[in-house]
Formats: C-alpha cells, structure tokens, sequence
C-alpha cells in the first residue's frame, strides 16, 4: 500500500537520496556528502527548518515534497514556501503529485498561511501542465543565486 506521510528521522538516507535524483532530474548542482546528517538537523533537529512529507510504500520511498513558512514583506503575511516537490518516474501521472499537494495546502492553511509558492524549471513542461491543471499560476521571474 502506498501512502502519504510526515517524514521521520530513519527516512533520510532514502530521502536524501529521492533529493539527489530530484537534483540530477533539474540539472541542478548537489552536494549529496553529508546530506542525511544535514536533513536531520533542519528536518528533526531542535529548531526544525523544513516540512517534509514522504510517498512510501512499506519502507521505500517513492518521492517526497519539503516546505518552509516564510513571510512576505508585501503583505506582512506568512506563505508556505515549497521548496521540493519529486516522484519517481513510475508515480508521475497517478495523482500522487496532487496528493502532496493538499497535504502541503492542509497544512499552510492549519499554520495560517496566505498561500503557497514554489517555482519549477521553466523547461519542466510536464510540471508546469500539472501545476495549471491544479489552478495554480504562473509568475514569470528569473531565479538567482550568489555563493556566499
């Protein structure tokens, strides 16, 4: 049986890996060394940093989205901010991305939030199509990031 669920500290070794493949999927840079010890302190450590909820299947994980309330300056209002939405391959297409995505909704709207904001590569046309097809729309903007 497959089912949706709050991640728990003895997902992260699949989980970090499902995060090197959602990596390798988007063409991104990654540094999966010490990623699972790194997920278990925002994810389970004292001062938690990230949601994350899993597709499992008995003891495999199947994909995974994270998330983060953040504010916006805007509106002075708090927003969910999901950072990662992937499934493997074989998932794609049978309602499971949806799925992750009323758990991540149920779950801004019970800690208040505005709404929820994420981005997808804007190659990514399969994501985009699932993400219309959810109501949701698009903004366009280029995304940055500058080392520190």
């Amino acid at each position: 049986m497959i089912l949706i669920r709050r991640a728990r500290p003895g997902d992260l070794p699949a989980l970090a890996r499902l995060c090197a493949a959602h990596a390798a999927y988007e063409r991104a840079e990654h540094e999966p060394a010490g990623l699972a010890e790194r997920l278990a302190v925002v994810l389970f450590g004292p001062s938690p940093k990230i949601i994350a909820w899993v597709v499992a299947e008995q003891a495999a994980l199947l994909g995974y989205a994270s998330a983060t309330i953040d504010h916006a300056t805007w509106t002075a209002q708090p927003y969910l901010h999901l950072d990662c939405l992937y499934l493997e391959p074989s998932l794609r297409g049978r309602g499971w991305g949806r799925r992750l995505m009323k758990r991540a909704l149920a779950f801004a709207r019970l800690t208040g939030c505005q709404e929820v904001q994420w981005q997808t590569p804007d190659w990514n046309a399969e994501a985009i199509r699932f993400y219309q097809r959810l109501g949701a729309r698009g903004r366009a903007k280029v995304r940055f990031s500058l080392a520190v």
